[in-house]
């Protein structure tokens, strides 16, 4: 049988409760109604200016709130703060890069739109802390609760219990969960329970437990290889009136980059992707280039002072370059200054440099230990092969030595490499001496790909101004 979608609906929906269109619209009357009081209060009128500043703010408003899901997320309400704080603060970003790229910043007062900032913020927090608070008031009664049960168990369902609990929104309380097989039976025991989610029993218990607690929602979280099981109980709950979600359990797997979309209609989860693409890719290039030629501009006198040293301490070139393995498993040769004298690994072995290593000169202990060996690598940035933030390459044979007893070793080239990154200001650099180091910085590098954000890279840029010293740097 060949799929073809309904034509008049997407198969993959995003869901929209009154309450989110409530908050949205008293978000969007909140800064309209800020930006009025404070145009009439400065400016005494309302200028052609200042109304596609206001029409623009608000559609700014609609496209970055969505991206931090200010509205869809369930959290509590001081990371609520935080969040709606960075959203808002993007906004007026764009507000700002507008009316610099236009050449019409001139046009506005700065004072109105500092206060616009700050006044927009605390009236649109207030706003939220009033429907949350008016929310758990209407849904505080048990009564009003629809009873929901959780098919499956395992940290995902004990994950999406938590959630549910904790969000007044929903208007659900999980009265337990059943087990799917008997990988994972813990029992019918009323009285067993994971972190308070009770095992009510198993899948063939779950026409008496659906009448028994007056189910209303149901929550699939499946095992990677439990799918099959859907078919048969869903198809049960059809005349039972029983609203049915699925939730697939694919956090087992390293996740890198995930997301939901959708294609022609067809729900597709991403498992692995890179987060530079779009508009991700070009303010990534942007920062690299701009950043790299200012550091350029300060650093070559430096760079100057390290290559003489360099020639007068030994013989041999200033540069040291090597085959690395970068983006998409693309090979690069890296810049450095030459911090050793000049070898051939024995028996083709790349050896790592030690404490106290015979091969590095005078010049190059010093350089190596404030870290400046890797100036030379801002050439690479400039070439498009590395970024400034980002995983550090590795010497080839190192991929080949650590990948196979790291199952998810090459995933860090879901991301241009780095002349710094997120493992080397946590101090996982220079020599491994055992996996467990290896894997520690693996770590980190897939956290950094997952959490990329320009902020993130200029927290780490401002870390490594210390990190890149000390006992570790040899």
């Amino acid at each position: 049988m060949i799929f073809e979608p309904n034509s008049t609906r997407s198969v993959l929906q995003r869901r929209s409760s009154t309450s989110i269109v409530v908050q949205a619209g008293l978000d969007g009357v909140a800064v309209t109604g800020v930006a009025w009081f404070l145009i009439n209060y400065h400016i005494g009128y309302i200028s052609q200016a200042y109304v596609i500043m206001v029409l623009l703010l608000l559609g700014a408003l609609a496209v970055v709130y969505d991206h931090y899901a200010i509205y869809r997320s369930n959290v509590g309400f001081a990371m609520k703060a935080f969040k709606l704080l960075k959203a808002w603060t993007a906004t007026f970003g764009f507000l700002v890069a507008m009316a610099f790229l236009t050449k019409t910043s001139e046009q506005y007062s700065r004072l109105l739109v500092a206060e616009l900032f700050v006044l927009g913020y605390c009236a649109q927090l207030l706003l939220h802390l009033a429907t949350r608070e008016m929310q758990k008031k209407f849904l505080a009664h048990p009564t009003q609760l629809e009873n929901a049960l959780i098919i499956g168990t395992g940290e995902l369902a004990k994950y999406l219990y938590k959630k549910i609990s904790n969000n007044p929104w929903l208007g659900e309380r999980i009265v337990g969960c059943v087990s799917i097989g008997a990988e994972d039976d813990q029992g019918k025991d009323g009285s067993k329970s994971t972190q308070h989610l009770t095992i009510l029993g198993d899948i063939s218990d779950l026409d008496e437990l659906v009448i028994q607690h007056s189910i209303r929602t149901v929550y699939f979280v499946t095992p990677l290889g439990g799918s099959e099981v859907i078919k048969d109980v869903y198809l049960r709950l059809f005349d039972k009136h029983i609203s049915v979600n699925w939730v697939p359990d694919i956090f087992s797997l390293r996740l890198i980059n995930h997301s939901v979309r959708e294609i022609a209609g067809i729900p597709v989860l991403t498992l692995s992707e890179t987060p530079l693409m779009g508009m991700r890719l070009f303010m990534k290039n942007l920062e690299d280039k701009v950043l790299t030629f200012l550091i350029l501009l300060v650093a070559a006198p430096v760079l100057a002072l390290v290559a003489l040293a360099i020639k007068i301490d030994s013989p041999g070139p200033v540069f040291f370059r090597q085959e690395r393995m970068g983006w998409s498993g693309e090979s690069f040769r890296i810049w450095k200054f030459r911090s050793m004298v000049v070898h051939q690994p024995s028996d083709g072995v790349v050896k790592q440099a030690q404490k106290n290593d015979p091969r590095v000169t005078r010049v190059g202990a010093f350089i190596r230990r404030t870290s400046l060996d890797e100036l030379p690598q801002l050439f690479n940035v400039l070439m498009g092969e590395m970024s400034l933030v980002g995983p550090r390459p590795h010497a080839i044979q190192h991929d080949v030595q650590y990948s196979p007893d790291i199952s998810d070793y090459f995933a860090r080239h879901n991301i241009k490499p780095g002349i710094t990154g997120l493992a080397q200001v946590r101090g996982y650099r220079g020599e491994t001496r055992d996996i467990e180091q290896m894997i520690r910085r693996v770590d980190s590098d897939i956290e950094y790909i997952n959490n990329w954000s320009l902020w993130l890279d200029f927290v780490i840029l401002a870390r490594t101004v210390t990190a890149f010293s000390g006992k570790h740097a040899y």
